[in-house]
């Protein structure tokens, strides 16, 4: 439908519509124009026929004008081509059986025009299914008319009505007016029509081809973003691994008081960087939408102390009261979940909580708000009487990269990553958090979280192999590692001489197969980015060695990139296991241990 006009319109113009398609545009046209044309055509077939003193052929032409112009009007007014194209056809349909049966009594050629008019009007205008209806039922009633024609059967009590030749002539050229008009009308709208889709078919190509190489480009500068991240962050924590490795080593060789406080402040700045490039790297892994949760057995009250373990010691460094209260209905309780991303997010909330109070108290509490006997529902809460968070300001602070304000950020420091890895982290899940604050007086963070419950009890799920506890047992191993840089190579000896292993070093991938085929090992510990052969490379060729023994060696990956596939990578090269540096010497050894007793 086109947009409303007055009723005292007469323009075509107006009742044509921008969102009108070429087709309905034609229509429109054909109406308008045909009006003149047919309008014209009756009123001298009135003259002729009223002359002719034909009463009957008279009265129907007086009414035939008298609908066209008032079907002409409703068209300028209200353009519903299609309720005008139906009330023609009807009319058009009605007059010519009136002449067959009733006026003239015969079927002639002005009948056949007629007929043809209807059969192209009403396909062109209404489609194949009325078409096809307002067809027949002029067609069959015509044809039914000629058989009792032929047959002498038809009569009624009424005389005919005869025309002279000049009527005739008027019918027949009018009709042929309109066919060729209808017909010049529709193949200009239809080559209109097609060369439209053409023009539209080739934007549409070459829309698609921007489209293709937008997308291209944007593969390219995802697949350029996650070599950048990886390289930048094997650079980055590569010096950090030897860093806070070498602090620990030196921390644990019994310092002086006075050095062990300079390696105290060492290791606190380095896990500071640390946890800066952890933030990057993780957000932009949880902004890509590939991370997986995983559903192993913990225990939560455990979890939780280590979680808050450290963190108190920071808190009292800055005179805060850290408390920690924990639902002892819980204390006994074995949860499927996934502790590495709810340690990342009460880590951040408990930070943030210390980071922005100056003096007062910190509260985490973990309290059991629902047993359905297979799972509960934990509510966790972080509060503080920090210096609060302005209510406009409750949305933007989960914002990547934001603080509430600049001043907060130069006065407390960080990237602004960690609310924003939280509410991730939640909303990967479903979950939401709950913020409450107040200037000046603090904030309370708090969400839910369900978990199932295992049958299983804790110190079954808390169980070691008797090799951690035992250290000395683990002298006898044989390790290889394929390691390039030097200070990680002095860094794992050192490491490992406390569990009294001592390993073979191997330059690269290359020099790590060639001693490998000449001595035995049960573990290698396989860099991933080394010069000649790197790690991945590498695995794939031990993987095809001839001795099926050497061939199916436990191999852990040691890795400081942040590809996101990492996983996935390590296990298609054959590899068995991967940690990422820096590593916590306990995961290392546990993952050693694990790989070494499934072999033998």
């Amino acid at each position: 439908m086109s947009k409303k006009v007055g009723f005292f319109n007469f323009s075509i113009n107006r009742i044509l519509s921008e969102d009108q398609s070429i087709l309905d545009q034609a229509r429109i046209r054909l109406l308008y124009y045909g009006f003149w044309i047919v309008f014209v055509a009756v009123a001298g077939l009135l003259v002729s026929v009223y002359f002719q003193r034909q009463v009957l052929l008279t009265f129907t032409a007086g009414i035939v004008l008298v609908c066209i112009a008032g079907l002409f009007k409703y068209l300028t007014y209200r353009p519903n081509w299609r309720q005008i194209s139906h009330a023609l056809l009807i009319m058009a349909t009605v007059v010519n059986l009136n002449n067959v049966f009733v006026a003239i009594q015969s079927a002639d050629i002005i009948t056949i025009q007629v007929i043809l008019l209807v059969i192209l009007f009403s396909f062109y205008m209404l489609g194949q299914t009325w078409g096809l209806f307002y067809s027949l039922l002029n067609l069959i009633p015509v044809l039914a008319f000629l058989v009792l024609e032929y047959n002498g059967n038809y009569f009624i009590p009424l005389r005919p009505e005869k025309v002279d030749q000049s009527t005739i002539i008027i019918s027949v050229f009018a009709n042929f007016i309109i066919i060729i008009f209808i017909h010049s009308h529709f193949y200009s709208a239809f080559f209109n029509n097609i060369k439209q889709l053409k023009e539209t078919s080739d934007e549409q190509l070459k829309l698609n081809t921007q489209l293709e190489l937008a997308i291209e480009k944007a593969e390219k500068s995802s697949r350029i973003k996650s070599e950048f991240l990886s390289t930048m962050s094997h650079e980055i924590r590569t010096p950090l691994n030897a860093v806070i490795g070498m602090s620990n080593l030196m921390i644990m060789g019994n310092p002086r008081p006075d050095q062990k406080e300079n390696l105290k402040v060492l290791k606190f700045s380095a896990n500071n960087l640390l946890a800066i490039v952890n933030d990057v790297l993780d957000f932009n892994k949880i902004e890509s939408g590939r991370v997986v949760f995983e559903n192993v057995k913990f225990n939560l009250v455990e979890l939780m102390q280590n979680i808050c373990g450290a963190q108190i010691i920071k808190a009292e460094e800055k005179g805060l009261i850290c408390t920690v209260k924990i639902d002892p209905f819980l204390s006994d309780k074995v949860l499927f979940g996934d502790p590495v991303r709810v340690t990342q997010i009460l880590f951040n909330l408990v930070s943030n909580a210390i980071k922005f109070t100056r003096e007062g108290n910190i509260w985490v509490k973990a309290y059991c708000s629902e047993n359905r006997h297979n799972k509960v529902t934990v509510t966790f809460t972080v509060k503080d009487t920090g210096i609060g968070i302005e209510k406009s300001n409750l949305e933007s602070i989960f914002e990547p990269f934001t603080q509430e304000s600049i001043t907060t950020t130069r006065q407390y420091g960080g990237t602004g990553l960690g609310l924003a890895i939280v509410k991730r982290l939640l909303e990967l899940q479903g979950l939401h958090m709950n913020v409450a604050s107040k200037i000046g007086e603090g904030s309370e963070f708090s969400f839910n979280m369900e978990f199932p419950v295992s049958t299983e009890t804790i110190d079954r799920v808390g169980e070691k192999h008797p090799l951690l506890r035992d250290n000395e047992s683990l002298s006898n191993l044989r390790m290889l590692i394929a390691e390039d840089n030097p200070v990680n190579v002095l860094l794992m000896k050192k490491l490992l001489s406390k569990w009294n292993i001592v390993p073979t070093i191997a330059e690269n991938g290359e020099r790590a197969i060639e001693i490998l085929q000449y001595g035995n090992f049960d573990i290698i510990l396989m860099d991933l980015q080394m010069p000649v052969l790197n790690g991945f490379d590498a695995a794939i060729e031990i993987r095809k060695l001839p001795d099926l023994k050497k061939a199916g060696i436990p191999i852990i990956a040691l890795t400081a990139a942040a590809l996101y596939d990492i996983k996935d990578q390590v296990i298609s090269a054959g590899m068995n296991d991967y940690v990422s540096k820096p590593f916590k010497p306990e995961d290392l050894i546990e993952k050693i241990h694990h790989l070494v007793t499934q072999v033998a």
